[in-house]
């Protein structure tokens, strides 16, 4: 009927925050949605045709203790030295 409800592992929730979902219908041309975002480790999709084969990924940003309190940077400024050279080079084969 269109519609599909996905079990995460028990974990998921706890274990990450800010959820991004990506939907790939396979094998046919039709429209599918997040038609009900996390909670409770479980979400759901709809499809606007039937028996539609829907590849899907959902990520999301660590939460743990350690992982808040060592949070990466995205972007990191260079050292004077740094600015304005390659810090790796492409190795030849």
């Amino acid at each position: 009927d269109g519609e599909a409800q996905i079990t995460l592992p028990s974990y998921f929730e706890a274990l990450n925050m800010d959820f991004r979902y990506q939907l790939t219908v396979v094998g046919q041309f039709a429209q599918a949605v997040v038609w009900e975002e996390i909670e409770g480790n479980q979400f759901s999709i709809r499809t606007d045709k039937p028996n539609v084969k829907v590849s899907w990924q959902v990520t999301g940003i660590r939460h743990d203790p350690y992982a808040d309190e060592n949070r990466i940077e995205v972007e990191v400024e260079k050292d004077e030295k740094q600015k304005g050279v390659r810090l790796y080079q492409p190795q030849k084969p």
